[in-house]
């Protein structure tokens, strides 16, 4: 027993450190092993929004998630809406209420309102999401994000894992080979 604690300590002495992994190098290997386990599992924190955007005011007004998601019918990303999006409605309408003051405040600075992510897949889960062949197939937004008509800041509501992206791709007899979503 004791050779193998003095074999796993050499072991652990000849591999030395590593030093510093540059943050635009892709490498598999997480920082600690809590992170290995959270992207093993999924686990991801519930995205903090500077602002609590009221998707359920806006939907229940008539917008559309097209409105202020404009790249989603037109390329890979849904994106993120800039303060300028918000200003073309918010200029005008609802001018005095407190959350269109501080959206107002972030476009006078002339800077974009720091929204947080809440969907996303990890750089390891080599995966090429692309949005606008799910819009063409008439793919509800609800259908991934969750019914965002019955929420006010967007939450994490549907797990994007193989097997949910799988099962939709059969039930809608979609492409369903490897390539279709990994690189």
């Amino acid at each position: 027993m004791r050779w193998v604690v003095m074999a796993v300590a050499l072991l652990a002495a000849a591999c030395g450190s590593q030093g510093q992994v540059s943050d635009d190098v892709f490498t598999p290997a997480h920082r600690t092993i809590a992170a290995a386990a959270r992207d093993y599992f999924n686990v991801r924190p519930a995205a903090q929004q500077p602002i609590p955007f009221p998707h359920k005011t806006h939907l229940a007004k008539g917008a559309e998630c097209t409105d202020c998601h404009e790249t989603v019918e037109k390329g890979p990303i849904a994106g993120i809406p800039s303060v300028k999006t918000c200003m073309v409605c918010h200029s005008q309408i609802a001018t005095t209420k407190p959350l269109i003051k501080e959206v107002t405040a972030y476009s006078d600075k002339g800077i974009d309102i720091p929204w947080q992510r809440v969907y996303g897949f990890s750089q390891e889960a080599h995966v090429r999401f692309n949005h606008a062949p799910h819009i063409r197939a008439k793919v509800e937004c609800a259908t991934c994000h969750g019914d965002l008509k019955q929420m006010t800041v967007a939450e994490r509501a549907v797990d994007h894992t193989m097997g949910f992206c799988v099962n939709c791709h059969r039930q809608k007899n979609a492409p369903n080979d490897c390539l279709t979503c990994h690189y």
